[in-house]
């Protein structure tokens, strides 16, 4: 890939991503600590694959764009295809205590914001 269409990926998806995470770095830490957010997502007994990825957020939410590597534009993007695919799986009815949520929240996306 050329050099100019890495750098308009890397702005696109760093757009998306903005768009996507609608929670703030400190709002996303305060979450992750609660046992709501511990109780939800996929995991091998362990730490939820969704936990753990909300922690690598906070991570880029501090990250300077300019210090971003490959490795972050790519978890960036599987936020962002993670967050649209499960926005169109949204139940009916009140959202503010369900699953659904708060897997979403994980992932730095709450739905009624």
């Amino acid at each position: 890939m050329a050099a100019k269409e890495r750098g308009h990926d890397r702005d696109d998806t760093q757009k998306a991503f903005s768009e996507a995470v609608n929670m703030t770095a400190g709002e996303l830490e305060r979450w992750l600590d609660t046992d709501e957010s511990k109780s939800v997502g996929q995991s091998d007994g362990g730490e939820s694959v969704g936990h753990a990825s909300g922690r690598r957020i906070v991570e880029l939410l501090h990250t300077r764009k300019a210090d971003l590597g490959e490795e972050d534009i790519a978890h960036m993007r599987k936020v962002v295809g993670y967050v649209h695919r499960h926005i169109k799986q949204r139940p009916s009815g009140d959202v503010t205590d369900t699953r659904w949520r708060y897997s979403l929240m994980n992932w730095g996306h709450d739905p009624l914001k």
